[in-house]
């Protein structure tokens, strides 16, 4: 079964982006969508603030035991990653 996380933020320009997380077999796949736009945008390759975001959302959920440590772990290894390919 998918566990999927959802949050919204404003981009630069301020146009509210909604952003979805979803955990399935393993993989996270990311998705977002800006206030306007008809079509989500399918990501291979995560943003780094949708990573740190998603992490944030994550402990927070864990605190009150709706998430794993493998889902905090998991996303924290896809930050450490991220930031080594820079």
């Amino acid at each position: 079964m998918p566990i999927q996380h959802i949050w919204t933020d404003k981009d630069r320009h301020g146009k509210k982006r909604e952003v979805r997380a979803t955990k399935f077999g393993g993989a996270w796949r990311f998705q977002s969508k800006t206030g306007g736009e008809l079509e989500w945008t399918y990501y291979d390759r995560p943003l780094l603030e949708d990573l740190l975001t998603l992490k944030e959302v994550l402990v927070r959920k864990y605190q009150r035991r709706r998430a794993s440590t493998e889902d905090v772990a998991s996303v924290e290894k896809l930050i450490q990653e991220q930031r080594a390919d820079e």
